[in-house]
């Protein structure tokens, strides 16, 4: 068990089921069905990508890292690439049962497993495509639990077919984006980690790190100050300006029209709706009221800095002492750090329950990271 434990990594795995919550969050879901299956396929892929790693990297790890279960012969080569394939089938499998658009993008996530740890993980494409896995992990969340709500399978007309792209545009695509620029750093700087001496890398990817949180954070509370989606089908968009009162006898205020009383502001406005403005000439858009943190806002904000404090120590540390043990645990921080980043995903996208749930993950993690390394 020991052997296998370290063969899989499995204090990593808890980085794993945050991309399914972050991924269902997207699409304005909660968990479901599609949401299980998908975590259980990215835990069989990802495991599947561990033990082919390995068998991959039997010859170096002979040299750099003789301890690993296979060239310390307690696990067989043959054994870890038969895991992988099994394990492999089992994810796909899985992904299938979520419906035929998840299967697809299992897929696509099983080939560029396959391709980077057989093929591209020595060349400069090798953080490029580990970046993409990670990304098409949450898509898989996404995707899953929108067809298991019914919502993936829309209408033939086009119009159906426009607001669903449009949906996926704002909402899974960004934070596919943001996770799989952390995880692009975070295999730059692994290329390291075995004989350090990069100190240029570790520095970008901390910069990077600074800057996808605050993306995460800024981006979070400017959804959460636009005008609600149901307010705004009703007054025709985020601040468009509408009468008070409309068609009463005689009436004839028309937004837009000239004239005393052309401008009026909803009388029931939210904190967060914009109305006219008594300065800025007509129809300018300014805030009513001063913006307050709510709740939402209190948990994105602590689960963003718990991304922070988690990755930028141990890249700031391993950039000015890139030595081997450094640079490993920078890597270790980044995997761990995945989790509040998913957390923050989560919490951006309306779903502070799921960021909770993903960040109770975090000690699990940590404590078994003391008896099996996740890098």
């Amino acid at each position: 068990m020991r052997a296998w434990s370290e063969l899989f990594r499995v204090s990593a795995l808890f980085s794993v089921p945050g991309d399914a919550l972050a991924g269902a969050a997207a699409v304005g879901r909660g968990p479901g069905r599609g949401t299980a299956l998908a975590v259980g396929a990215s835990l069989c892929l990802y495991e599947a990508g561990m033990a082919l790693n390995d068998w991959a990297d039997r010859e170096e790890d002979a040299v750099d890292r003789p301890h690993r279960p296979i060239p310390s012969g307690r696990v067989s080569p043959a054994a870890a690439l038969g895991a992988a394939g099994v394990l492999t089938a089992a994810g796909l499998a899985l992904a299938a049962r979520a419906g035929r658009p998840a299967l697809a993008v299992a897929t696509g996530l099983a080939a560029t497993v396959w391709a980077y740890d057989l093929r591209l993980k020595h060349t400069k494409a090798g953080p490029a495509a580990m970046a993409a896995a990670r990304s098409l992990d949450l898509l898989l969340g996404a995707t899953a639990t929108a067809a298991g709500s019914g919502t993936a399978a829309t209408a033939r007309g086009g119009g159906d077919n426009v607001a669903a792209r449009i949906a996926f545009v704002r909402g899974p695509l960004p934070a596919a984006l943001a996770l799989g620029a952390h995880t692009y750093g975070v295999t730059a700087v692994s290329r390291h980690e075995a004989q350090g001496g990069s100190t240029a890398v570790p520095l970008a990817v901390l910069a990077t790190t600074a800057a996808l949180g605050t993306a995460v954070l800024t981006a979070g509370r400017a959804g959460r100050t636009s005008i609600p989606a149901h307010r705004a089908a009703r007054t025709g968009g985020p601040g468009e300006h509408r009468a008070a009162r409309t068609n009463s006898p005689g009436e004839h205020r028309l937004a837009g029209a000239g004239g005393p009383g052309a401008h009026r502001p909803v009388l029931t406005q939210g904190p967060w709706e914009h109305g006219s403005v008594r300065a800025g000439g007509p129809g300018a858009h300014r805030p009513t009221r001063p913006h307050h943190l709510t709740p939402a806002d209190l948990l994105l904000t602590a689960f963003t800095g718990a991304y922070l404090r988690t990755a930028g120590p141990p890249l700031l540390h391993a950039a000015l002492n890139p030595s081997p043990p450094l640079s490993q645990r920078a890597v270790g921080g980044g995997i761990r750090a995945m989790i509040p980043l998913q957390a923050a995903l989560a919490a951006r996208n309306g779903a502070p329950g799921s960021g909770l749930a993903v960040m109770a993950l975090v000690p699990l993690a940590r404590a078994l990271a003391r008896k099996v390394s996740p890098t």
